[in-house]
């Protein structure tokens, strides 16, 4: 009877063990069906939903995300009685006049009256002209091709013709060409690269517009061209705008991936990286670099800002964070709204309000509704506003996400916005260092969009080459674009001006910038 006893008290233990062992697992399961399905829902609003952070249910005004009774923003008045007045109609304003440039060419074209309709009904005598009315549309004629033929003439002095040894010859100079043994022109170079690196349309789809016109023009011919006029002309103007790049004391920095087909010791699948660089807000001389690189390693950054010294926007990527002790890296905001954005995403929407993540996220709406309405002040009085204002925020926001912390799983996506918060809380408090700073690295982002959306046409490049080449394409036509330039026109200028001068002079040099370009032709 003993022993009988005993074995039910050890079966039941056995049982009470395995059971226990069998729920935890049930609840090991239940979190990794949670994350899958976040996972899954996260994804597909990537892949089908609008990639705006913006929509209905955040959107406050700028009075109730950062209170009315913030004395910066208190009416300093009551409101004013209102009068009623009589109304009256007017024409609605478009939000958006489209216009035509002023100093386009006008062709006009005269509509007259036949002889016999100009006769008066009358009395039968002509009539005549009092003015005219006019309507205007807008012409758009395709890229004319033609030949440009040089003719350098050739004079001989036909007294001294007679004198065999020594008979004077003079000949024209004709203008140097740009690739030469080439038929390539500036403007051919020129419309070729801002066809691709601006316009998005890959060489094979030139190579298809050419033969319509039956100029049989290949891809790898234009390939050629794009390499070589960017190894012998633009890559001098590439490092002068380093060496001012690099003068400067607030840069943005960010990266994309970039397919290379032919790279030594790496499969064509593999991912290379296009690595760009560009001042920031604070510049009259705005300038876009960017620079290929075959890896994403840590070196890249550090090698290209070799010498600099200054405030740097990135992203949590941790190659910035290792740079010398010189660089300050400031975080990026816009990725830490972005992380709440996606946890509230996941979230359906009868429970979204007053849930963690729509906390998170009207946090940072605070912060940037208050960086709009101070971004036109002077440096001086930003830096003053965002410690006043922007730093009571910042430290609100991390008390309440360091005891939301506890509630959040690791790795669900409200657990990852706050480890990420917590992770760049050094980069991201530095913005309050400078008033030339910005609460985002939007700005570069928005820079290298271009390119992104260019690479989804040609999506690789053949060679390493051709990727150097692409970068410095795609470094003048941004850097074109910041500065308020025609790309194509200003390609077109270089192309022509480079071969006929001293490019090693530095006053040439400068000339032949984009800002230089533009003292020019906007004196």
């Amino acid at each position: 009877m003993v022993l009988l006893v005993m074995t039910n008290h050890t079966e039941t233990v056995a049982l009470t063990t395995e059971i226990s062992a069998l729920k935890n697992r049930v609840r090991e399961l239940e979190i990794l069906v949670k994350f899958y399905e976040e996972q899954f829902g996260l994804s597909k609003k990537r892949q089908f939903g609008a990639s705006s952070e913006k929509s209905e249910y955040d959107q406050l005004s700028i009075d109730e995300l950062i209170g009315l009774d913030d004395p910066e923003i208190t009416p300093s008045s009551e409101e004013p009685d209102l009068e009623l007045i009589k109304s009256h109609y007017r024409k609605k304003k478009r939000t958006r006049a489209d216009s035509l440039p002023k100093d386009i060419h006008v062709e006009e074209v005269v509509c007259e009256l036949t002889a016999e309709e100009r006769l008066c009904p009358d009395c039968g005598i002509e009539m005549e002209a009092i003015g005219n009315e006019y309507r205007e549309e807008l012409v758009v004629i395709p890229a004319k091709t033609m030949i440009r033929r040089y003719a350098a003439r050739t004079y001989i002095c036909e007294k001294c013709s007679d004198l065999v040894d020594r008979a004077p010859i003079r000949k024209a100079e004709w203008p140097k060409p740009v690739i030469k043994g080439s038929f390539a022109s500036p403007e051919s170079i020129a419309y070729t690269a801002h066809q691709k690196f601006a316009m998005g349309v890959p060489l094979y789809r030139q190579e298809q517009e050419w033969q319509r016109r039956d100029v049989l023009l290949s891809r790898q011919t234009m390939a050629n061209w794009l390499i070589r006029s960017a190894k012998d002309w633009l890559e001098p103007i590439i490092n002068e705008l380093k060496r001012r790049l690099l003068l400067g004391e607030v840069a943005h920095a960010d990266e994309t991936t970039f397919q290379v087909l032919k790279e030594p010791g790496k499969r064509p699948q593999s991912k290379s990286y296009l690595w760009c660089y560009r001042t920031s807000g604070d510049t009259d001389e705005p300038i876009v670099l960017a620079q290929y690189r075959p890896d994403r390693k840590t070196y890249n950054p550090a090698v290209f800002l070799q010498g600099y010294t200054g405030y740097l926007h990135a992203d949590g990527y941790d190659a910035y964070h290792k740079l010398p002790s010189g660089i300050v890296v400031v975080g990026c905001w816009a990725h830490v709204r972005r992380k709440w954005d996606e946890a509230l995403k996941i979230v359906k929407p009868e429970d979204r309000e007053g849930c963690a993540a729509m906390i998170g996220k009207r946090y940072c709406d605070k912060l940037f509704a208050v960086e709009r309405e101070i971004a036109p002040l002077e440096t001086s009085q930003r830096y003053a506003h965002r410690l006043q204002r922007l730093k009571p925020i910042m430290d609100e926001f991390f008390t309440w996400a360091a005891g939301a912390e506890a509630g959040a799983r690791p790795k669900s996506p409200l657990g990852v916005a706050i480890s990420y918060m917590f992770s760049q809380q050094q980069y991201l408090r530095n913005v309050l260092l400078d008033g030339r700073l910005e609460l985002s690295n939007n700005r570069v982002e928005r820079t290298i969009k271009p390119f992104v959306i260019s690479r989804k046409n040609f999506l690789f490049a053949n060679t390493q080459r051709g990727a150097d080449a692409a970068a410095m394409f795609f470094s003048i036509i941004e850097t074109a674009k910041e500065t308020g330039l025609n790309p194509y026109e200003y390609l077109s200028y270089v192309f022509k001006t480079a071969p006929n001068v001293d490019i090693k002079d530095s006053e040439i040099l400068s000339a032949l910038l984009p800002s230089g370009y533009k003292k020019v032709r906007c004196p």
